[in-house]
């Protein structure tokens, strides 16, 4: 465990051991970059597993779209009419399969977005309550709720923000986001 210097205090907590420096506001900064690195760490860990499934359907996507146009292509016959039917129904299926694939991959870039989105969010609340010129300001605050609002991507995301800042409790702003999002459908929004 590395010792604290006059340059740079002590960083874990103290909980388990207070002193007359211990601070809640210490530990409410730790507790904070540490929820915004297992956020980036689980995103780290999840990317390179995607990247590969994407890359992987869409090749796939473009076999799948070689073989039924060769399929389509074969002459039909008594013989192998019904088998070249099958097959083409059949690539069709696939086909499908991996444009549902490839919507479900976008429906993790979305998360990965909103993840980062509050992982930065967390940093920059972890900054703004460890330094006392700021912390105590409420310009301060509507700078940082304003910094937040401004990465979101959505009309819903925006709007449970603001139904938040209002007062309504989360729980319920949450509730009101989900019965929204599952009105809206499998809509994709690329961005």
């Amino acid at each position: 465990m590395q010792e604290a210097t006059a340059e740079a205090p002590a960083r874990g907590t103290r909980a388990h051991r207070p002193d007359l420096d211990w601070s809640q506001v210490r530990e409410t900064v730790l507790l904070l970059e540490l929820a915004a690195g297992q956020i980036e760490a689980a995103m780290k860990d999840g990317n390179s597993s995607v990247e590969v499934l994407t890359d992987s359907f869409t090749s796939m996507a473009g076999y799948v779209r070689m073989l039924a146009g060769t399929l389509e292509a074969l002459p039909e016959t008594p013989d192998n009419a019904d088998t070249k039917a099958a097959l083409v129904h059949h690539a069709e299926q696939v086909g499908q399969m991996v444009q549902r694939s490839i919507i479900a991959f976008q429906f993790y870039d979305k998360l990965v977005q909103r993840l980062a989105h509050v992982g930065h969010s967390l940093g920059a609340l972890s900054d703004l309550v460890a330094d006392q010129g700021r912390l105590f300001n409420p310009l301060e605050w509507r700078a940082l709720q304003e910094k937040i609002r401004s990465k979101y991507s959505t009309r819903e995301e925006v709007e449970m923000f603001e139904t938040v800042m209002a007062g309504v409790p989360v729980k319920d702003a949450l509730a009101r986001y989900k019965a929204e999002m599952r009105d809206k459908g499998d809509d994709i929004e690329l961005f």
